[in-house]
């Protein structure tokens, strides 16, 4: 049986951090005399969008959201849809457009979609022909459609808040490694000369906190450019917008700050307990590192990283963030930008640390939380999830945000705020462009499988190879990998063998080459030929993991499993949020694992494979590929109280010492992504 606290979670570094953790965050974030000219090597490399070419079900994925509203958002959507600030109106102008695109734009490249380039060039286009000759950009101010002069350092406070801007750098940084356009680099360039002298009378924080608070993602693409350009200015940049912004470092290292979260749910401080900001924060050591060169900062993310899922961990991957971190509780939600902004940073970490624990982390978020928060044809978005979510309706529930129109739980396009819907197009389309990586010596790095083609130069000619990637993972262990290239090329292939593998097999061209324990990433280095095939085998094991007040959840390999309850839907309309869909379990959810099957679970579990997950996959309980079969016996007294079921209190020893029924059932688990209402965090009973 895996702690939650434990098992896949870093375990706690504290040496190095607490010689720095008194200092200030303007302390920590200066340049060393070795980084100001330089940034800190990358253990990974991302390779350029357009590289990884999705197949099978995540083909399938990304077809159901280039068909659905990321494709189609700005047609269906009135706040992007109309005189749209991005392209020289006066409609939106702040972050929602610039969220859309971020998800919108790898979608056109991962699927080639001359269609939705087309549509998502509209907007590069105006911003880059439309930047001021000061370096500044974004929609036209008041300022400037009332007097007709343009913004500049001087005048920076007419403008308008940095945060969208950063947004929209994340856009053009993806266009720029897709399309080689030489105008995003000048454009980056005048524009960070712009916020450099800008910076000094108009700081980070002048309009809003949620600037101050996701500074790090300015500096993220501070840190890219200047690894094209070596720009001087840039470091010194950096290290000024992170003195301005939310010291997460700092407060990832201290401990006190994530401690403080869990105990207190008042309106003091709120912006850096706000789950959202939490995830977007836990990139800044990565980035503070990079322009430092301080490994302090990597123990910062270490100590960090565990706190957060040891205090605020769920079942699935993530942490309680509605809309502030919440503790441990299964009955607590999770937005859904929480969940696409925490697979964004452990994507930046894991290229920086190279440390797997935030492989098996990314991965696990993806295939667990990620797709139970959206409908079958990607309309609809959930603001707020639930672990254990026995029915999804109107209410103020357990949140720490209910709203008055109690619309943060249901199903629809438009309930809860709107950020969600606009910026939940980011998850899969990063989780598709970041499978793979590039090494420092020209190799390649499979860290996270799903089926795909990549095609990139590998080795010191870099000669052109083309790798497929068949596989139904994360339901099956196998892995296959079919090696084309026009000439015999050497190169490493790197591949992670997941903390949960207790051992993996692999082969080449049919004989086993290696078996390797896992939580490691090991390096193939040889002269590959074209048809070699090599196969990765990762056993998947039934285990039991423990998480908040005394719950266990079973797991297989990279994905948890909830009870299968069956769903009826019911639709809705709210006058101000439009339509929406509540979901009611069609069956009892109120069960206990039994006794047995935690202590142990390879005896005391079926695993069925039901079917395939091939190219009509979809992430619901009709396409469920696998089953989990285990015993459990009902809890009368476990049952629904304001809109929750609050989990029923145990024994020291994790068992449920209230009136169980006698009579053991056996109970049917399918993948938690694959569920609506379900049971994750079971209590154990005798």
């Amino acid at each position: 049986m895996r702690k939650a606290s434990l098992g896949w979670f870093l375990p706690v570094v504290l040496s190095a951090v607490l010689l720095v953790v008194s200092g200030s965050q303007k302390a920590w974030a200066q340049p060393s005399d070795t980084a100001a000219n330089r940034l800190a090597s990358l253990r990974y490399t991302e390779l350029p969008l357009g590289s990884i070419l999705p197949k099978g079900w995540l083909l399938h994925q990304l077809q159901i959201m280039r068909d659905g509203t990321t494709g189609h958002l700005d047609e269906v959507y009135e706040k992007i849809k109309n005189d749209n600030g991005w392209l020289g109106g006066k409609g939106d102008g702040w972050e929602e457009t610039p969220y859309w695109l971020d998800g919108a734009v790898p979608l056109a490249y991962l699927l080639n979609d001359e269609q939705l380039k087309s549509k998502v060039l509209k907007y590069i286009n105006w911003t880059l022909t439309n930047q001021r000759p000061s370096g500044y950009f974004g929609p036209i101010t008041k300022w400037e459609r009332e007097t007709g002069k343009k913004i500049t350092p001087e005048n920076c406070g007419e403008g308008e808040d940095w945060w969208p801007k950063m947004v929209m750098l994340k856009v053009m940084q993806q266009y720029f490694t897709a399309s080689n356009d030489m105008r995003v680099i000048s454009f980056m360039s005048a524009y960070f000369r712009y916020q450099q002298q800008a910076i000094r009378s108009c700081n980070i924080g002048k309009w809003t906190e949620w600037a101050a608070s996701r500074g790090a993602d300015n500096v993220l693409i501070i840190e890219w450019l200047y690894g094209i350009t070596k720009e001087k200015f840039l470091p010194d940049l950096a290290a000024e917008i992170q003195a301005q912004s939310f010291p997460w470092s700092n407060w990832f290292a201290g401990r006190d700050w994530v401690i403080n979260a869990a105990a207190y749910q008042d309106e003091k401080k709120w912006m850096t307990r706000h789950g959202v900001n939490v995830a977007m924060g836990l990139k800044d050591p990565v980035v503070q590192y990079r322009h430092t060169g301080n490994t302090s900062y990597l123990n910062a993310i270490q100590t960090g990283f565990n706190d957060l899922m040891t205090l605020h961990g769920l079942p699935m991957g993530v942490f309680s963030a509605d809309e502030d971190l919440h503790g441990n509780n299964p009955v607590q939600g999770t937005e859904l930008c929480a969940v696409v902004e925490s697979m964004f940073s452990l994507e930046q970490t894991i290229a920086v640390t190279g440390d797997l624990t935030y492989m098996d982390a990314l991965e696990r978020i993806t295939f667990n939380a990620l797709p139970t928060q959206t409908t079958d044809d990607y309309n609809n978005k959930q603001y707020f999830q639930i672990a254990n979510q026995v029915n999804i309706k109107k209410g103020v529930f357990n949140f720490s945000l209910p709203f008055s129109r109690e619309m943060n739980n249901v199903l629809g396009m438009r309930s809860g705020y709107t950020c969600c819907l606009a910026n939940m197009h980011q998850g899969w389309t990063k989780f598709a462009s970041h499978l793979w990586y590039g090494t420092p010596d020209g190799g390649v790095a499979a860290l996270l499988y799903s089926p795909n083609q990549l095609k990139t130069k590998l080795g010191a000619a870099k000669t052109e190879v083309i790798i497929n990637e068949e596989t139904a993972y994360p339901f099956d262990n196998r892995v296959l990998f079919n090696i084309s290239t026009k000439k015999p090329v050497e190169f490493d292939f790197s591949l992670r063998v997941p903390a949960w593998c207790e051992e993996a097999v692999i082969s080449l061209n049919g004989a086993v080459l290696r078996r390797e324990k896992g939580g490691q990433v090991i390096a193939i280095t040889r002269t590959w030929q074209h048809g070699d095939k090599l196969e990765l085998q990762l056993p998947m094991a039934v285990t039991v993991s423990e998480w908040g007040r005394n719950s266990r959840a079973i797991e297989r390999g990279p994905l948890v499993y909830a009870l299968k309850l069956g769903e009826q839907w019911q639709k809705g309309y709210d006058e101000k949020e439009g339509s929406y869909y509540s979901v009611f379990p069609e069956a009892p959810w109120n069960y206990g694992i039994e006794e047995a099957v935690v202590k142990e679970p390879a005896t005391n579990t079926t695993v069925n494979i039901i079917k395939p997950a091939g190219n009509d996959f979809v992430w619901n309980l009709s396409h469920a590929p696998v089953e989990i079969i285990v015993k459990g016996k009902k809890i009368p007294d476990w049952k629904i109280v304001n809109d929750v079921a609050p989990q029923p209190v145990t024994a020291r020893n994790g068992l449920y010492m209230g009136k169980v029924d006698s009579v053991s059932e056996s109970l049917t688990l399918v993948p938690y992504g694959c569920t609506k209402v379900r049971i994750v965090a079971f209590p154990v009973v005798k």
